[in-house]
């Protein structure tokens, strides 16, 4: 054998390395250690087409989560992050949601919108983040329009000993703890399917409240600002793959957008 010969051969025999996704191991639908959410699915069939293994770094999606995850270099992508957010470089979009009005479907508040009177006299189910400026933007817009009496806060990040923590605002819709719940689309369709009770789904809107709340959001795949040549594989990789990852997205119930 030439001495090209043994190089191809020895390159041959090398195994790619694996492709490594920080993701949160207890967070349907998203991701969890069991691989079941549409982000591992979303994630495992990237690796798949760049050729490479696919492992994780688990860790609980809480303030400090990029910078000991993708910044400190223990992992390769970060699934399911805002387009445009500074932190990383973002891929191109490859899945658009809203907030979602959630509501039971045998109560009489279909048609809701961020400035309708009926709120005034609905208890309602917001997400928070905290007591601060990361609050969400449906908290937010709540708060300005003198609504804050009428909210019961269900934190995002929930008791994370138990299963799936951030579930807890659509059950609450469900069992009649509150009327309505303004919840981020893929966990209220994700959760709002599995519901015993059926519920109503609608987007919250005006889809930007004032000029600061956005209710919509493009969400990427992050990486490191350092790696451009895997941004663009990734990005090439979810513009082929966009017709199956909707079809995933579909699987999970989550509430797609268009563009407004």
């Amino acid at each position: 054998m030439t001495m090209l010969g043994l190089l191809l051969a020895l390159q041959a025999t090398v195994a790619p390395q694996p492709l490594t996704v920080c993701a949160d191991p207890n967070n349907l639908p998203f991701s969890n250690a069991q691989q079941q959410g549409f982000e591992n699915r979303i994630a495992d069939l990237i690796a798949k087409d760049l050729g490479r293994p696919i492992t994780y770094v688990w860790w609980a999606q809480r303030r400090g989560y990029v910078r000991n995850t993708l910044t400190d270099r223990k992992c390769d992508l970060w699934p399911g992050v805002a387009a445009g957010v500074e932190m990383v470089s973002t891929t191109r979009p490859y899945y658009r949601s809203s907030y979602m009005f959630v509501s039971r479907a045998d109560k009489p508040l279909a048609g809701l919108t961020l400035d309708d009177p009926r709120l005034k006299t609905l208890t309602i189910g917001v997400q928070m983040v905290g007591n601060d400026a990361q609050n969400t933007p449906p908290a937010h817009a709540l708060a300005s329009r003198g609504l804050t009496g009428n909210v019961r806060g269900y934190m995002i990040y929930g008791d994370y000993e138990q299963p799936n923590p951030p579930a807890g605002i659509v059950k609450a819709v469900a069992a009649g703890d509150i009327d309505v719940a303004l919840v981020w689309g893929p966990l209220a369709g994700y959760f709002a399917k599995q519901s015993t009770v059926p519920l109503r789904l609608e987007k919250v809107t005006p889809w930007l409240d004032g000029a600061q709340w956005p209710m919509t959001y493009d969400i990427s795949m992050g990486v490191r600002r350092d790696e451009p040549a895997l941004q663009a594989q990734v990005e090439d990789i979810l513009e082929r793959e966009q017709p199956r990852i909707t079809a995933i997205l579909a699987s999970y119930n989550v509430p797609l957008d268009s563009a407004d």
